[in-house]
Order: structure tokens, then sequence, then C-alpha cells
């Protein structure tokens, strides 16, 4: 399953991301019929793509190249869900990390003429699994190190697998967003200098709830070792961020493809 919850990649962290928003799942770990240990060790990896707006609450769109990537070896882990990092308390039921994010900022030719771009950076993501009742809810906080996207974002979501067949299974994910004002006016806000070189009001977001998201992902099993996978996914802005002159659309829609290779 592909979790893109938040891709925001996320528009912000790759969570997921916001959130991109991850890699993860019994569908291409899978040997035979049978479904793993959700904290076996794997290695899949593959290729995709994925239209996504240029930023958060943009008009125009782009074609991005996306590495499917679910790494695990004992505490070791790589996902475009969680990052890099380690998970030290990792079962069945639960799984407790740490690791560095990719967080996206957007070009300068991507925003109105006059504001400055966005640069990308990295944060620190702690996070916390929790499977039950065949339910995944996991809940993170990532804290930005580097970059233009300053600021703290917190998220939440919650998946549910849907095991149709020996090979297709559908997981259809919701999700929310909170971010500090650090982080919404660096993303969304427009200074005194950009207002004046734009023409746009100046705007100061504040702290509270960015986003709700939601998808649904379809994972195929070509072979034992081959996965093909397929999110549509679709996010909407709350609060005041969405009163941003940067924003053209409160609600955009986002689709990926990936095809994954499970080594082990």
């Amino acid at each position: 399953m592909i979790n893109f919850a938040k891709i925001r990649m996320c528009h912000g962290a790759l969570l997921g991301v916001p959130l991109l928003v991850g890699w993860a799942s019994p569908a291409h770990a899978q040997q035979k019929d049978e479904n793993p240990a959700p904290n076996a060790d794997r290695i899949v990896v593959g290729i995709g793509a994925g239209a996504t707006p240029t930023y958060q609450g943009a008009g125009d769109y782009r074609i991005l190249p996306i590495p499917a990537i679910d790494i695990k070896q004992g505490w070791f882990f790589a996902n475009l869900r969680n990052g890099i990092g380690i998970a030290p308390i990792d079962n069945a039921q639960v799984t407790i990390g740490a690791s560095a994010v990719f967080l996206q900022g957007y070009r300068k030719r991507d925003v109105p003429q006059g504001i400055d771009k966005l640069s990308d950076g990295v944060g620190a993501r702690l996070f916390a699994t929790i499977r039950a009742g065949g339910f995944v809810a996991t809940v993170g906080g990532t804290k930005s190190v580097s970059g233009g996207t300053k600021g703290l974002i917190a998220d939440a979501s919650v998946s549910y697998p849907v095991r149709v067949s020996s090979r297709l299974t559908l997981t259809p994910t919701v999700g929310t967003t909170w971010a500090n004002g650090k982080y919404n006016d660096g993303y969304f806000g427009i200074t005194a200098a950009e207002s004046l070189a734009s023409g746009l009001p100046r705007f100061t977001a504040g702290s509270g709830f960015r986003d709700v998201s939601g998808s649904l992902t379809a994972s195929y099993r070509l072979t034992d070792r081959l996965t093909m996978s397929v999110t549509g996914s679709a996010t909407s802005l709350l609060g005041v961020v969405k009163d941003s002159s940067l924003v053209v659309h409160q609600t955009q829609p986002s689709g990926f493809l990936t095809l994954s290779y499970r080594f082990r």
C-alpha cells in the first residue's frame, strides 16, 4: 500500500506529507498468499510518477518522478511516509521511531511574481504507528531543521487495508495536518516586502489545522515479487491558510502510479 495522504507529499513534509504521506505494506511484502508480520525485515524498491499541484493551494500541476521504497533492516528503515531513521520499538502492534524527512518548498516560477521561493529542506520527525482491529493509525510531529519551511508540523492518519483477493489490496486513508504559525506563515504568508512587489495583500496565517485529506490505494501483485500500485487522493485546506492570496484552489486532487520489486 502507498499511504500518500500527506503528499504535500507533502506539499510540506513527505509524511505525508507531508505529507508526503508512505510506503509500507503487506501487499508489497507478500509471499504466496501469506501476509508477513508488519515489522518483518524487507527490501522493496521501485519507480513511479505523480501528478501533484506545484505547491499546496496552487492552480497548476506538474508530473514528478517518485521513488518507491520500503526498506527495513532491524531498527533501520527508509520509506516515503516516515523518511530515513530508526524504530527501536517495532512489533506487530506498535512502531515508534525517529527519522529525517524531506520538506518540500516551492519554486519562484510557481508562485505569483514578487513572491519569494521557498527552499526545500530537512525535518526531524518523531512518530508512532498503532495496528489494531485491521486499522493502521499513525501520529507524528516534524520540526524543520533546514530549508525555508521553518516551524513544526503535526500529522495524524488512519488506514484500513482491505485484502480483496490474494493479489489485490485496497487501502482507504484519511488524515489531517496541524502546523504552527512559523510554518504556516512561511508557506502561506505574504510579507510586507512581498506584498509591495506582488501587489497582493499582506497575509499572516498563524497556527492551526492546515488540511484534511483522503486517499484510496489499489495495490496489485503482478508476481510474487512485483507489485503495481495506483493512488488517488484529495486534500482540502482548512482554517485561515485557505484565505491566503497564494491559494488558488482550496481542494486539490493528486494521482500516483508506482511499480515496485521486493528483493526479500
